[in-house]
């Protein structure tokens, strides 16, 4: 009984061969067929090949676009094959045809276990669990006790030494990575590229941070230009595979030939990348891994081989000593991250809100994302800041604004409320987000209270300098919170019809008072404190609203009379 095995070549460089499971193996570019190649030329189910009664193998076309040729001549029916037949579909693939004779009984070659280190299976790769090749860079051969071997360790203890002097001074991923590739350019002369990728956000999606090509020689320089061969700029050489696997499986793999190994017969990619020798390690943080250090060449399987398990062992353990700097260099740009999202956060939330965020992980690629949310939104507006502001000079004027600012904003913050700007003198915040409260409207009475019973005692004392008075306004309802802007510039603020209501109640707020909406009056547990003014209609409101005011003054006049009283 014959076994058939097709070596798949595209565009004349051999990418693959395949093993023939079964009595009937199609070829097309749907997903289910046997083996798919998804190129324009290739029909959906172009070519079969099957095994009749006689234990023969046939080859028929399935009524493709482009046909099918068996040594170059177009097939009309099924063909028996040959030994080193040539069948070629579409326009740039050929499959050369190997038939392998099989006793019955034989079965057929396992690739459950992987090989032991040092050896190369039928797929010529290594692959080995990554924690047994730590300790075995540095341990002289015990086999053959002599001299030799011991200065060989030492050696390389030596090398691994210097190494390490260099990672632990790098400040930068491009400083690390460069001391990472000038010890496996110098050490191995076979890998021609190398790259570190890192699982940035710790959610199994390895990005490349990092890649270089072996420098070339004047000679490969004239010859590369010649071609107009450079690395790819978006690591598209890189096998993915192979690197998910070292970071999913936690082991080492050394390949000399990825294109022959069945446990990579499923995955395309390295056939059209053109994978073929690969070595690939993984970056350890105590018991997890958290990136892939990988080194890719293109040379043949014997020469690939040559280097057993030495190259292996010696890129882990590098891999090993260059995680550590990876290591420190992902905690110091984490603490650069949160600083400079804490010093962002401040400008709009109490510290307490800030620290919360943080812990909570909240910013999408450096943004609070625009949510809906039931919140309170608060305008604060200084009378008559206009005509104060023409006696007075600029500096007087910013002076006057910062110091009152900065009172007010302790209110704010006290009730748990959020910064969204200042508007000239109007200070706009709001209660409600980014984290959700269900009080958010007794918090902004709170505040609005808060800030005009702070005036008055600032002004009673001349802490501004200049007497100032307040209106305030509020409305309760939804609104969209989140950052807003352009990639150069993004503002923390709130949007809807809710903040508009609220904005245009201010223009009716008594001077020394707070008004508040129909909708936020309903909130409050306890809103004595406040009368109801009427019914308004204000621009852009299809309905009247009640608006409701503090009796601040009512209350300073009862208290008037009660003190002549007395």
């Amino acid at each position: 009984m014959d076994d058939l095995k097709l070596k798949l070549q595209i565009n004349g460089e051999i990418e693959k061969t395949v093993a023939v499971s079964g009595d009937d193996f199609i070829l097309g570019r749907l997903p289910e067929c046997d083996l798919q190649l998804p190129f324009a030329d290739i029909s959906r189910r172009h070519t079969r090949f099957y095994k009749i009664a006689s234990g023969e193998w046939l080859v028929e076309d399935m009524g493709s676009k482009n046909g099918t040729r068996l040594n170059a001549v177009q097939i009309t029916c099924p063909q028996k094959l040959n030994q080193g037949d040539n069948v070629n579909i579409g326009h740039n693939i050929g499959i050369f045809v190997t038939l392998e004779h099989r006793p019955q009984s034989q079965p057929q070659p396992q690739y459950s276990q992987p090989p032991e280190i040092g050896k190369l299976g039928d797929g010529m790769t290594i692959l080995v669990n990554a924690k047994e090749l730590q300790e075995q860079w540095i341990e002289p051969d015990t086999k053959i006790q002599n001299i030799s071997n011991y200065l060989q360790a030492i050696e390389r203890l030596k090398n691994l030494v210097h190494i390490a002097k260099f990672l632990n001074s790098a400040e930068s991923i491009e400083a690390i990575f460069l001391e990472v590739q000038k010890a496996v350019f110098r050490d191995n002369k076979n890998i021609e590229r190398l790259a570190l990728l890192i699982d940035l956000t710790g959610s199994g999606k390895l990005e490349v941070v990092n890649s270089a090509a072996r420098p070339l020689s004047s000679e490969e320089v004239v010859k590369t230009l010649s071609e107009d061969e450079e690395m790819p700029a978006d690591g598209s050489w890189i096998s993915r595979t192979i690197c998910q696997k070292v970071f999913a499986e936690q082991v080492a793999i050394k390949t000399a030939d990825a294109q022959m190994d069945e446990r990579f017969e499923e995955e395309m990619s390295i056939v059209f990348k053109g994978i073929r020798s690969a070595i690939a390690v993984p970056l350890w943080n105590e018991n997890k891994i958290f990136g892939v250090l990988y080194g890719h060449a293109q040379l043949s399987s014997d020469e690939w081989q040559k280097g057993g398990d030495e190259d292996l062992i010696f890129f882990s353990v590098l891999g090993n000593l260059a995680a550590s700097s990876v290591q420190r260099w992902l905690l110091t740009q984490k603490l650069r991250s949160e600083e400079t999202m804490r010093q962002r956060l401040e400008r709009y939330h109490s510290p307490a809100v800030v620290q919360q965020l943080i812990a909570a992980s909240a910013l999408v690629d450096d943004r609070l994302p625009p949510v809906e949310r039931e919140i309170s939104i608060l305008f604060a507006d200084i009378v008559g800041f206009t005509a104060m502001s023409e006696r007075l000079s600029p500096a007087e004027v910013a002076a006057l604004l910062n110091n009152f600012f900065e009172e007010m904003l302790q209110e704010i913050f006290a009730a748990g409320g959020t910064l969204d700007k200042f508007i000239g003198d109007c200070i706009m915040a709001f209660f409600g987000a980014p984290e959700p409260q269900s009080d958010h409207a007794e918090r902004a009475v709170e505040a609005a209270l808060g800030m005009l019973e702070r005036l008055d005692e600032l002004n009673a004392n001349h802490r501004l300098g200049e007497p100032l008075q307040l209106r305030i306004s509020i409305n309760s309802g939804k609104a969209v919170v989140g950052d807003v802007g352009s990639r150069n510039r993004v503002d923390y603020t709130v949007l809807g019809s809710t903040i508009n209501l609220a904005s245009r109640m201010e223009k009716v707020c008594p001077t020394g008072e707070c008004v508040m909406s129909e909708n936020t009056y309903a909130m409050l547990r306890s809103p004595q404190g406040f009368k109801s003014m009427g019914d308004f209609r204000f621009k852009g409101i299809d309905r009247p609203v009640i608006v409701y005011q503090t009796k601040r003054h009512e209350k300073i006049n009862e208290n008037f009379s009660q003190d002549l009283q007395d």
